[in-house]
């Protein structure tokens, strides 16, 4: 009895080893082959979105391949074992579930595949796991879908005639931050739409509170800014945002590289259109805006601010709206321009910057000043 036991533990031990070897052997393969794949054609990542004004979203790996099913390892319950007929039947099942979830990961992983493109009923489907689940996990895989579907203009209109949007802007009150993320990246690339953005409208609130009070340089933040940018690429909402200027001032005054740029993406909007230069002039401005203008700035931090304050002296007469100008309070971005001897000193503290565009945009930016200044000083 006890040589039979040892045996029987012997051929267990055998059995596993070789299930081991053989596995590690396939992953080993599949690495091999997908350096091969990369060293061939590249790394395969492409920017394909459409007539879509950002690049395209895609959060799922491509690694996965259909016709290289060496590359994905299929894991067997403990109970199908070899040589019995019930064994064979699991092992099957276990294959064809590893099958479908490898084509499933690759439908949403292929930017270029002709798969990736949903049908109607297909994103019908979609917008109801949305609206139905509650698993965040669920709702991050639907609305990664969702956004790179949105990335193609046909699919734009689809969504909304299927009433997408409010279902997915209703994912904005979630506390999850990954899965609002998403909801927002989808937001965002279905705003590059008239119709669209007509209907969004109603949510630009929402989203700016939530963009103020996100944490700090978050990928929420970031996304929320990228949303803000594209509803204010035209003229006929801005003005929701009219309130909110202090507080994007202030936001990239505190926020990273990153942050700052999308800002002032967002504030370069407002500043091209005149109706709005009022209400840039009468927000308030953090005290250290000044100190951006220094050689250790990101060059295009400083050209962005630049071209921002030449529209705002480009769009306000300064002579015609003398007698108003008692109406913008201490600390207002007015007041820092009219400032000249202040702004002077800050700005003529990098004409010595290495970049030559940088110096001929200073140079551009305090001619536009002293024309607006000095003849009303001078007499």
């Amino acid at each position: 009895m006890g040589y039979a036991r040892k045996v029987g533990w012997v051929t267990a031990g055998l059995v596993i080893g070789a299930g081991a070897c053989y596995c590690i052997y396939r992953l080993t393969r599949g690495r091999k082959q997908s350096k091969e794949k990369m060293a061939e054609g590249g790394s395969g990542d492409t920017d394909d979105a459409g007539d879509c004004s950002g690049a395209r979203y895609n959060d799922w790996s491509d690694d996965d391949d259909d016709n290289n099913e060496s590359k994905s390892i299929v894991w067997y319950p403990p109970w199908a074992r070899i040589g019995t007929e019930a064994g064979t039947r699991a092992r099957a099942r276990a294959r064809a579930r590893a099958n479908r979830a490898r084509r499933a990961v690759q439908k949403r992983a292929s930017p270029n595949s002709d798969d990736t493109v949903l049908s109607p009923q297909e994103l019908q489907k979609v917008l109801c796991l949305v609206e139905m689940s509650e698993k965040p996990y669920i709702l991050e895989a639907a609305l990664i879908a969702l956004g790179n579907n949105a990335a193609y203009a046909f699919n734009r209109d689809i969504i909304r005639d299927l009433g997408g949007l409010p279902i997915v802007a209703k994912i904005l009150n979630t506390r999850d931050p990954i899965v609002k993320e998403k909801a927002l990246i989808v937001l965002n690339n279905l705003s590059v739409n008239t119709e669209n953005q007509r209907r969004l409208k109603i949510y630009m609130n929402q989203v700016c509170d939530d963009t103020i009070t996100s944490r700090l340089n978050s990928s929420v933040q970031l996304a929320g800014l990228r949303l803000l940018t594209n509803m204010t690429v035209t003229n006929e909402y801005q003005h929701i945002l009219a309130n909110s200027i202090s507080d994007f001032f202030r936001l990239f005054s505190a926020g990273n590289e990153e942050t700052k740029l999308q800002v002032l993406k967002l504030i370069l909007n407002l500043a091209e259109n005149p109706a709005m230069t009022r209400e840039l002039l009468r927000a308030q401005v953090p005290s250290s805006l000044g100190s951006l203008f220094n050689k250790k700035e990101n060059k295009e931090v400083i050209l962005k601010l630049l071209i921002i304050f030449e529209n705002i002296n480009d769009n306000f007469k300064w002579e015609e709206n003398e007698p108003t100008q008692n109406q913008f309070g201490k600390g207002s971005l007015f007041v820092f321009l009219k400032e000249f001897q202040v702004c002077a000193d800050k700005v003529l503290g990098i004409e010595s910057h290495h970049d030559f565009l940088v110096k001929v945009k200073v140079g551009k930016f305090m001619a536009k000043l002293a024309e607006h200044m000095f003849p009303k000083n001078q007499e």
